[in-house]
């Protein structure tokens, strides 16, 4: 008799696995949770409080920094990469993140690595403040090389209707604050990879692999506090693009964000990727140089929101000002 498991998939280790990852699940349920891990559907009950509730969703991946982590066997930080890349998106229409689903596939499930790889992704949603409800993990032997897994999520968030930010009121004189990133976050990876071959280089203090599995800032919780005191008329999240790509994304075509680049604070890994000879300008186009998530207020209200961020314990710069012109990003 030919059996599932000749073909490569295991469905014990699978069920191992299930059990394994329902703890970390149910470390995030917030109220609203109506469903538990293991059923066909995850549940969650929006409730009261919002006059004309609007849900926001978004979905991602890690990209090529997963092989960072299967080449030093690390799996623990991707997750949270993963739910970072998620929440970060819809918060910059105002949204508070609600449930996250998350996606894991692989050659060969190994109970206890996909275990780490949700135990990420339950940290990311604590940090979040949101909900891991459901997920699915996929064994696909001969697709998947063994040792290799992809991970992908989907975020749902809830804003009211008339609290969406969509860059509209954003005007000529606006300035531009850019909240400290935790380093390369997910995105570049790929030439990373490519100029970077040994991980185990001393780094900082530590292994050049610990230093690019440092995971993406969440930025959730400290921006929705400062929504409750001020008037925030774009947000941006700088992903792949780098700032080229992403903050022109939060206003309209006929504005230009003036970036000024001596106010940035460009963190050492990205320095030392300067130094192998990527140039200035592509760095810009492709990393996120130290801002990981960047605002448009009021010029008057700019430095208080550096204060605020100050104490929430992050590092926040007046980084450029809005002009007319729709030259979309001007560095200076």
């Amino acid at each position: 008799m030919t059996t599932y498991k000749d073909s490569g998939v295991n469905i014990e280790e699978g069920y191992k696995s299930v059990k394994l990852i329902k703890e970390h699940a149910q470390k995030t349920f917030i109220p609203g949770v109506l469903s538990n891990i293991g059923s066909f559907a995850g549940m969650f009950e929006l409730g009261k409080g919002y006059e004309n509730p609007v849900l926001v969703s978004g979905t991602d991946g890690v990209g090529t920094k997963l092989d960072i982590a299967f080449r030093t066997e690390k799996y623990d930080t991707v997750g949270i990469d993963c739910v970072a890349m998620c929440v970060n998106d819809i918060l910059c229409h105002g949204a508070k993140p609600l449930f996250f689903l998350d996606y894991l596939a692989c050659g060969k499930l190994e109970a206890e690595t996909a275990q780490q790889l949700v135990k990420g992704v339950s940290e990311g949603c604590l940090e979040a403040g949101c909900a891991l409800i459901g997920g699915e993990t996929a064994e696909m032997p001969g697709f998947y090389r063994e040792g290799e897994y992809d991970i992908a999520g989907f975020a749902v968030g809830i804003v009211d209707k008339n609290k969406i930010i969509d860059g509209s009121s954003i005007k000529l004189g606006d300035a531009l604050v850019g909240i400290e990133s935790s380093g390369l976050h997910s995105n570049g990876y790929s030439l990373v990879r490519k100029l970077i071959s040994d991980l185990g280089a001393e780094f900082n203090g530590k292994s050049m692999g610990e230093e690019l599995l440092t995971p993406t800032k969440i930025y959730v919780k400290p921006v929705l506090k400062l929504l409750e005191s001020f008037e925030i008329k774009g947000m941006a999240h700088i992903t792949g693009g780098g700032f080229y790509e992403n903050i022109p994304r939060m206003f309209k075509d006929n504005l230009t964000a003036v970036i000024y680049k001596d106010s940035i604070r460009i963190p050492e890994i990205l320095k030392y990727l300067l130094e192998l000879g990527v140039e200035e300008e592509h760095a810009f186009n492709t990393f996120n140089m130290g801002i990981g998530f960047v605002l448009c207020v009021d010029n008057a209200d700019k430095e208080k929101v550096i204060t605020a961020l100050k104490e929430m314990n992050l590092k926040a710069y007046h980084i450029g000002h809005v002009e007319a012109g729709g030259a979309g990003v001007c560095l200076k």
